[in-house]
This record gives C-alpha cells, sequence and structure tokens, in this order.
C-alpha cells in the first residue's frame, strides 16, 4: 500500500552495512572508535590552531572551517548509525530521513568546495607571494566560506523539496547505512524521473568547479616552482601544499571509487561499504595528514600539549 508523504509519513528502515546479527557489535565498536577518533582529532586541529598566534594565517582559518565541516559531516550519519545498532532497530523516520539528507548535501559539498578554496589559497600564495596578504585579507576569506555555505544551504533545499514531491511505501527499505538522495529516487513509490534530472543538471556545476580548479592551481603551482632557481625554495614553496594534496586525493579518490563501485557492481551492501571510505576514514585521516605531514601544526601542537602538561 502507497501513502504520500503530505498525508502520513512513512518510516523507512536503513538496511545498514550487514544484517548478520554477530557482527553488529563489531560494527558498533568499529565505527564509534573511528567516530570519537574524527572529532577529538579535528577538534585538536581547531584547538591547536586557535591557540597559536603563528597559525593565524587565511591557510589555517581554512583548516579550521575543513576540520568543523568533518565534524559535522559524520556527526550527520554515524550517530544514528550507532543508536539503530545499539537498539537492534533499522527505523529512521521521515522527517529523520530528510534532515539527514539535507544536512549530509550541505557538509560534503562543503567539504568539495573548501578542499577547492584552499587550493586557490595555495594558488595565490605561491604564485602571487607579494599579493598574498592583500588578495588573502580576513574579510576576503571570510566572504569565501561564506558564499561556499549560501551554495551548498540552497542546493540543499532544492534538492529536499524535489524529495518532498516524491511518495514512498510505509516501511520503504533503504539499501544504506544513511539516508542519500540518490537512494531515495530509487526506493520511490512515485515517478523520479524529474527529480533525477534536476538532481544531475545541478550537481554538474558543483562537480566541474573542483574538478576544474584543483587541476588548475596546481598546474599553475607547478609552472612558477619550475621557474625558480633555488632547489630549496621550490622544496620549501611544494612542502605547504604536501598536506592539501594528500586530503584531497584521499576525499576526491574513495568518492571516485564509490561512484566506480556502484556503476560496476549492482550489489547496494558494496556500494555502502565503498561509501564509508569518505563518510568516515577520510574526515578521520583529516586530522593525522595535517598534523603529522607540516611542520608548522607539530610545532604548535606540541607547544599546546606543553601547555597542557605544564598546568595539569
Amino acid at each position: 500500500m502507497e501513502v504520500e508523504n503530505h498525508t502520513v509519513l512513512p518510516q523507512f528502515l536503513l538496511l545498514g552495512l550487514s544484517e548478520d546479527p554477530e557482527l553488529q557489535p563489531i560494527l558498533f565498536g568499529l565505527f564509534l572508535s573511528m567516530y570519537l577518533v574524527t572529532v577529538l582529532g579535528n577538534l585538536l586541529i581547531i584547538l591547536t590552531v586557535s591557540s597559536d598566534s603563528h597559525l593565524h594565517i587565511p591557510m589555517y582559518f581554512l583548516l579550521c572551517n575543513l576540520s568543523l565541516i568533518d565534524i559535522c559531516f559524520t556527526s550527520t550519519t554515524i550517530p544514528k548509525m550507532l543508536v539503530n545498532i545499539h537498539a537492534h532497530s533499522k527505523e529512521i523516520s521521515y522527517l529523520e530521513c530528510l534532515t539527514q539528507v539535507y544536512f549530509f548535501m550541505i557538509f560534503v559539498g562543503m567539504d568539495d568546495m573548501l578542499l577547492t578554496v584552499m587550493a586557490y589559497d595555495r594558488f595565490v600564495a605561491i604564485c602571487y607571494p607579494l599579493k598574498y596578504t592583500v588578495i588573502m585579507n580576513p574579510w576576503h576569506c571570510g566572504h569565501l566560506v561564506l558564499m561556499c555555505w549560501i551554495i551548498m544551504l540552497c542546493f540543499s533545499l532544492t534538492h529536499i523539496l524535489l524529495v518532498k514531491q516524491l511518495t514512498f511505501s510505509i516501511g520503504t527499505e533503504i539499501p544504506h547505512f544513511f539516508c542519500e538522495v540518490a537512494q531515495l529516487f530509487k526506493v520511490a513509490s512515485s515517478d523520479a524521473l524529474i527529480g533525477i534530472i534536476v538532481m544531475y543538471v545541478s550537481t554538474a556545476p558543483l562537480v566541474v568547479f573542483p574538478v576544474a580548479g584543483i587541476p588548475y592551481s596546481y598546474s599553475q603551482i607547478v609552472s612558477t616552482l619550475v621557474r625558480m632557481s633555488s632547489s630549496l625554495s621550490k622544496y620549501k614553496a611544494f612542502s605547504t601544499c604536501g598536506s592539501h594534496l594528500c586530503v584531497v586525493s584521499l576525499f576526491c579518490g574513495t568518492g571516485l571509487g564509490v561512484y566506480l563501485s556502484s556503476a560496476v557492481t549492482h550489489s547496494p551492501q558494496e556500494s555502502s561499504i565503498a561509501s564509508v571510505m569518505y563518510t568516515v576514514v577520510a574526515p578521520m585521516l583529516n586530522p593525522f595528514i595535517y598534523s603529522l605531514r607540516n611542520k608548522d601544526m607539530k610545532g604548535a601542537l606540541g607547544r599546546l600539549l606543553s601547555r597542557a602538561a605544564s598546568y595539569s
């Protein structure tokens, strides 16, 4: 029996990563550990940057925003998954599902756009070092981040309004561990063709922006480095890009892996497992990449821990 979503709110069932009861405690412990590491690691990045005046520059301002987004990103999906595993339940209400879709799209888009803005920051720093403080002033950085937020809030709201037009059966099964807009279009009882077309058309600019922006920024950076005569100058300049390149490769690589796995395999469970890489693993590893590969961050983190130890 089909029930329209504006008369009676349907209940969804999240099938999760596995239906094997013996695996549920393992999954709970694993994802709880990864969630805690993600939250604590990114909070430590924010605290380190905030407490050290040497890091009050655009690159680390953007890094703080990325860490905040990563905390929110994982908090959108993992807590509900953990609650369901602990309660031996698969249910998620219609409103909870729409809320999860809305915030998930905001934060995954913000992750993507912030990485592009960070590539632009490195491009300006290396290619136009004398103009860097003028171009990347606090006012400009704040407006770049604000613009990203406005774009993603409008983008996500558009997709939520599209989903609101769909109808679902009571107890509709979603073959994932969280509500994803593409999955909702697949399991809808009503025709979702128009929604799917609008989704792909509206998503295209958000994909083109980083796909074009990041390679262009680094092509200009490489071109500038080639013209430098000093090997030491080349190393110092490019070393500031190493952490960002690792994060971009991790996020975009895992995202591409999810897309290819969904295209190659027809198993929803395998696609769900692949999506763990960019929804959980990538945000968890970002703090380690920036703290271990960045000399300034390592120094600031050491000073922060020293101060904490002296107070205790």
